[in-house]
């Protein structure tokens, strides 16, 4: 477990204040949260849209059962496996990308050019 045992105290003009209120609003994230991304080199994204959630839920129960048919239909012999395989993993490279995109943060790049 992380122990954070340092206080930080930080005074922000008005305008700056504002700034930084504004950006950890649109992340979803809390005040400290947001610093220690940035403070990781990572560049939090906007709270993603409120469906994004549900669904994520629903393409995970979609995966589950894409797994419950692919346990019966290689038990039993009825499927081309390697085409089923690949279908999978273009499902889970999907839902790999939307999480990318959608909720991890990204590297700050600094100096582009």
């Amino acid at each position: 477990m992380t122990r954070r045992n340092h206080d930080l105290h930080l005074r922000l003009n008005d305008e700056e204040f504002d700034k930084l209120s504004n950006l950890v609003n649109k992340s979803g994230l809390s005040r400290e949260a947001y610093l220690r991304q940035i403070i990781s080199g990572l560049q939090p994204r906007n709270q993603p849209p409120r469906d994004y959630h549900l669904m994520m839920r629903q393409l995970y129960h979609c995966g589950n059962a894409l797994n419950q048919i692919a346990r019966k239909a290689h038990a039993l012999n009825v499927v081309d496996a390697q085409k089923y395989d690949e279908a999978v993993e273009q499902y889970r490279d999907t839902v790999r990308q939307l999480n990318r995109e959608n909720i991890q943060p990204e590297k700050i790049r600094h100096g582009d050019h």
